[in-house]
């Protein structure tokens, strides 16, 4: 007897464009590298190279500065005709590959911050090319699932990366090889965008008919609508950006377990991220297709109030003196949750917002929250961990209470909106 799919799954699968199921495969093998650094950077760069965390916060956010210019050159190749999406992203590829190869020579400020700037510039072309693919190639109805395909895959490729590099931290104590393998993953992506990605089969806009780029940049930061998504969404990249480099630092260094005089160890601390990026590959279908029924402003706000839940019981891990190990698994856990219910539908906002022949400024433009939130992020959260441990703890009381302002500009944008929201339940 034969085991038949659920229909809707059946038809969602058959509906995914080839290149999109490419693109997943070459970003999970590319996220298997990232997890080997994306939790460790900061702690190897505090506790072996010696500097201080608010170095470390600086030197992280200085690939911010980089990651702007990348992230408005990205988007401009990617919308030009004769370069496009397929070459802004092997150019990508191969730049963040140096960036790795840089860190893992990292002794001193100076080469953190070269490294940095280095991989921010990669990355930066990286995000407009990658988003415009994926819009490109997936069919209205089904765009929030596409686009929750690709981020399982790197939710899944971080997971095993970080469980890899716990084993091999643990066992040789050598941090830079954790940069090294991240390197050789950017140039595995690379072969692989190389031979199997190609440009749209009819391209957005012939050249006669495109738009002067200067044009198309200030047509899309005259956009109030998005715009008004553009503020919002910097709330959301700073609250990710604590994860991604604060985060593993607090837990190691800045509040005690127990009687002890320490905080989690490495294993502890590569347990702890595994079960967060386990969650966000268990959720991430399961809410996208929940949310896909509200429209984009209400998933929003949903994952908005998952955020500062996580950040109370961050709060609660840093301040009570038992059971810190399960407070931090919660929080952990409901940081996965709130963000697959926010990538999805915030990247197919800006696809029904963009003009389809600017999709590569427009995902440029939101590329540049991800920057905004790194170099905001970052140097706000190392400061904190080397105040007192008062301030330390209430940084996260902090971020809890700028989630009224994130809700309360989403609750503009849905009203500027308004009943024709774009991409409302299954019409969209």
């Amino acid at each position: 007897m034969k085991l038949a799919l659920p229909s809707p799954l059946v038809t969602w699968l058959s509906a995914i464009h080839p290149q999109i199921w490419v693109l997943a495969i070459a970003r999970f093998l590319s996220e298997v590298g990232s997890g080997f650094t994306a939790f460790y950077a900061p702690i190897f760069f505090v506790n072996q190279v010696g500097l201080s965390a608010t170095s470390v916060g600086i030197g992280l956010a200085s690939a911010a500065t980089s990651g702007f210019l990348g992230r408005v050159l990205g988007g401009t190749l990617t919308d030009t005709v004769g370069w496009g999406r397929r070459r802004t992203l092997l150019l990508a590829m191969a730049i963040s590959a140096m960036g790795s190869l840089v860190l893992a020579t990292t002794s001193n400020f100076a080469t953190l911050v070269i490294g940095s700037l280095i991989h921010g510039l990669g990355i930066g072309f990286y995000w407009p090319a990658t988003e415009a693919i994926i819009a490109d190639n997936s069919q209205v109805e089904h765009r929030r699932e596409a686009f929750a395909l690709t981020r399982l895959a790197d939710h899944l490729g971080l997971a095993i990366g970080l469980v890899l590099a716990g084993i091999l931290v643990t066992i040789t104590q050598n941090y830079r090889w954790l940069f090294v393998i991240d390197a050789i993953s950017f140039a595995v992506f690379f072969v692989v965008a190389y031979f199997a990605i190609t440009e749209p089969d009819s391209p957005p806009t012939q050249p006669e008919q495109k738009p002067q780029q200067l044009t198309a940049w200030f047509g899309a930061l005259s956009d109030r609508i998005f715009l008004t998504y553009i503020a919002v969404n910097i709330f959301f990249t700073i609250y990710i950006s604590q994860i991604h480099s604060i985060l593993p630092l607090y837990f190691k260094n800045s509040f005690q377990v127990g009687e002890t005089m320490q905080g989690f160890n490495e294993s502890t601390i590569s347990t702890l991220f595994a079960w967060h990026l386990v969650m966000a590959i268990i959720w991430q279908m399961p809410v996208t297709s929940l949310l896909k029924r509200f429209s984009h402003t209400l998933a929003l706000t949903i994952s908005a109030v998952l955020w500062a839940i996580g950040f109370s019981l961050v709060w609660i891990t840093s301040t009570t003196s038992s059971h810190q190990l399960i407070w931090a698994t919660l929080a952990l856990s409901i940081f996965a949750i709130a963000n697959v219910a926010y990538t999805p539908s915030a990247a197919s906002l800006v696809t029904d917002l963009a003009p389809e022949s600017q999709r590569g400024v427009y995902f440029s433009i939101n590329s540049l929250c991800w920057a905004a939130g790194s170099f905001i992020g970052s140097p706000l959260g190392g400061w904190a961990l080397d105040q007192p441990q008062i301030i330390a703890q209430n940084l996260w009381l902090g971020f809890v209470f700028s989630v009224a302002i994130a809700i309360t500009i989403l609750q503009l944008l849905g009203r500027v909106l308004g009943s024709g929201e774009l991409g409302v339940g299954s019409g969209e």
